[in-house]
C-alpha cells in the first residue's frame, strides 16, 4: 500500500510566471497565479489533470548539465511526435540545447528559459 500519491512536481525558478507561461506554451494548459498575485506560486494545469507548479526562489542557480558531481536534480521527459518540430517549437519559445547533437537518438535534452533540464522523447 502507498503511503502517499505524488500531487504536483514544483519547480524553483526566478521567475515563476514567466517559466509556468515557457511551459503553457510546450505542453499546453492554464496558467493560475498563487499568493495573492505575488508571482511567489504560479500552477501550471495541463490537459489530464496534471499540474506543473512553479515556486519564486531569488538565490536560484540552475543545474549544470552535464555537471562534474554528475547530478542533475531532476529534469522533465517530454514525449512528443516529431522531435524535429518539437525542437524548432521549443527553441522559439526560449529553450537552449543542452545535447541535440545525436540526430540518431530518440531524445534530445535543452535548458528551459531558467535553466532546467528537459528531454524532448520520441520514445
Amino acid at each position: 500500500m502507498a503511503v502517499a500519491e505524488l500531487g504536483v512536481v514544483v519547480l524553483d525558478c526566478p521567475d515563476p510566471r514567466a517559466l509556468a507561461r515557457f511551459y503553457a506554451d510546450v505542453l499546453g494548459g492554464t496558467v493560475e497565479v498563487q499568493n495573492d498575485g505575488q508571482d511567489e506560486w504560479v500552477d501550471l494545469k495541463l490537459p489530464g489533470g496534471q499540474a506543473l507548479a512553479f515556486q519564486a526562489a531569488p538565490a536560484y542557480v540552475p543545474p549544470k548539465w552535464p555537471g562534474d558531481d554528475g547530478a542533475q536534480q531532476f529534469h522533465l521527459d517530454l514525449v512528443v511526435p516529431d522531435l524535429d518540430a518539437a525542437e524548432k517549437a521549443v527553441l522559439e519559445l526560449g529553450a537552449r540545447p543542452l545535447d541535440a547533437e545525436d540526430r540518431s537518438r530518440s531524445f534530445r535534452v535543452y535548458a528551459d528559459p531558467a535553466g532546467h533540464p528537459f528531454c524532448l522523447c520520441a520514445c
